[in-house]
């Protein structure tokens, strides 16, 4: 069992705080719904037993840190608030009195802005924390009268957009962890181990083999000159970010990544999900075809795959269909743009593009184990062979001194 921590709202339209124990997120809001509760935040309890409630509060709060994760609780608490019925002033009052002290201030600014008159998407059209296409639904909402609906599909969003990420994240993670030990243990091998024979083989006597020599001569170049090896590293990142913000290196890059074995299908995969749910979930709140693209063209990285949809930009003004100057790019993937045909010719386009989001999104995850199932033995059989080879020629010159001692 799992010990949640919530704010909730009773009969009475009272704020009321406590704690309980369910096994999942899912089924403690459930409970307290049962109560008659209208949950305002729920959040798990690390703490230990005899933590004070002043303490827990700190650490929940602690946790909305990152920029994403306020704009994710903002999102659900005032979609919950504003779906019971609460009027949108009230809300943010409630919502004032529950963040930290970055969100506190937000949420009043955001107040004083609409008491002068201004919408809601005008108010939060003034802070960077909210991007286009945040604005451009709430706008869309506020002028069909469903802006608690598209509150709903907006926290939907953000919480798929981060579980993609921390998918990614998590895959990602043991092969940088594998690459950065097998990088530190050839450099102590190389700085410390390696010269530490030096002595030994100069004392022998005899002509060292061909490895070791090339061994020896490694180690001492590490251990005298290992500043210049790290300011040579330095100096390789320094490049690398220079050349990835020249925008012509760049663009040439995203369209040769595209076609690597299975890291080109990645990426593609990636930018499909992120472009497919924006427009679908921008198209669904009632924004316009061109400035839905315009806006869901944004999220893709990619810069090949987002002249592709320059073009489409384009296509689209002179009358013709999304899915069709798409294909005739050919870049995003081919199954992909005729399911938006489909959705196109029964004039369920946005249905269909949150479906496509669906499907390239386990895709995402289905190609990463791909990709690690290469990777993380690759690495593996990499970092054992350096090895192997640094320790076999210290042996063969070992070997190789005995023997004309001998």
């Amino acid at each position: 069992m799992a010990h949640f921590k919530y704010k909730a709202l009773d009969a009475a339209g009272k704020t009321v705080e406590g704690s309980i124990e369910q096994p999942s997120a899912d089924l403690a809001a459930h409970a307290l719904a049962s109560e008659g509760l209208m949950v305002l935040s729920l959040e798990e309890s690390r703490a230990k037993k005899g933590a004070g409630k002043k303490g827990a509060a700190g650490k929940a709060r602690k946790k909305r840190g990152n920029s994403r994760d306020r704009l994710l609780h903002f999102t659900r608490e005032l979609s919950v608030m504003l779906t019971s019925g609460l009027p949108l002033d009230r809300s943010l009052a409630i919502l004032a009195g529950m963040g930290d002290d970055a969100s506190v201030q937000l949420v009043n600014q955001l107040r004083d802005d609409l008491r002068k008159g201004q919408s809601f998407a005008e108010a939060l059209e003034q802070h960077p924390e909210f991007s286009s296409f945040y604005v451009n639904m709430i706008r869309a909402g506020e002028a069909s009268g469903t802006l608690e609906g598209t509150l709903v599909r907006m926290t939907e969003y953000l919480e798929r957009a981060k579980a993609l990420r921390k998918m990614i994240v998590s895959a990602l993670t043991y092969p940088v962890i594998l690459f950065t030990v097998a990088i530190l243990s050839l450099v102590f091998l190389l700085a410390y181990v390696v010269p530490s024979f030096a002595d030994l083989f100069a004392d022998m006597g005899g002509s060292l083999p061909g490895p070791t020599r090339l061994v020896m001569q490694m180690g001492d170049f590490m251990g005298s000159w290992w500043w210049l090896v790290l300011g040579g590293l330095a100096g390789v990142y320094w490049l690398g970010k220079r050349r990835f913000a020249d925008e012509g290196f760049r663009q040439k890059f995203d369209e040769r990544v595209l076609g690597w074995p299975l890291v080109g299908e990645l990426i593609g995969n990636i930018e499909m999900t992120r472009f497919a749910r924006t427009l679908g979930v921008l198209l669904h709140g009632g924004v316009p075809m061109v400035a839905g693209l315009g806006i869901a063209q944004a999220t893709v990285s990619n810069r090949t795959l987002r002249g592709e949809l320059d073009t489409a930009v384009t296509a689209l003004r002179e009358g013709r269909s999304l899915s069709a100057s798409l294909l005739e790019g050919g870049k995003f993937p081919e199954l992909a743009l005729h399911m938006l045909q489909v959705g196109e010719e029964t004039g369920r386009l946005e249905e269909m593009l949150l479906k496509v989001a669906e499907l390239y999104e386990d895709e995402v995850g289905t190609v990463t184990q791909r990709l690690l199932a290469l990777l993380e033995p690759a690495l593996i059989l990499g970092l054992g062979v350096l090895i192997a080879g640094i320790i076999v020629s210290i042996l063969l010159g070992i070997l190789g001194v005995n023997e004309l001692i001998g």
